[in-house]
């Protein structure tokens, strides 16, 4: 995805935990955080707790919902995801990607991948890695600065 480019529709789950959202639901009222991640990826483990924080902190003012993208057949165990997703406190609504429907209209190859959208649902930052926690954080509250300062 390129920056500015609008959200694609969530859809093609095979699977939601944590209940159900729509782009609809999504755009409009607050930016949102859309991130990526696997039961089989080290990084993405090691990155929840912040993501979790960061979700907690932004409750009020910013949507979050995870993608489970599966990197392989292992990948694919419907009851080992919701297992990590407790033992991580993963409580945001997940949409399970096993048919990397929503993977591919995003253009995403990687996790950990967090993508922040503006409430017009326009892309305005996209980063990869676990190391970006500080990155993602400025670049979210300068999106939240946008809101408020246009209101």
């Amino acid at each position: 995805m390129k920056l500015r480019e609008q959200m694609p529709e969530l859809t093609g789950a095979t699977e939601w935990l944590n209940g159900q959202v729509t782009k609809k639901e999504l755009v409009g009222e607050k930016p949102t955080l859309i991130h990526f991640w696997s039961i089989s990826c080290h990084l993405c483990k090691e990155a929840m707790q912040q993501v979790n924080q960061f979700r907690d902190d932004y409750k009020e003012k910013l949507n979050v919902v995870a993608v489970h993208m599966p990197r392989s057949e292992n990948d694919l165990n419907i009851e080992e995801i919701k297992k990590v997703a407790e033992e991580h406190g993963i409580i945001q609504p997940i949409f399970i990607d096993g048919e990397h429907k929503l993977t591919e209209a995003f253009e995403n190859q990687y996790v950990p991948a967090y993508y922040v959208f503006d409430r017009e649902g326009n892309l305005r930052h996209f980063q990869a890695g676990g190391s970006g926690m500080n990155m993602l954080e400025k670049r979210v509250n300068r999106v939240l600065d946008e809101m408020e300062t246009n209101e």
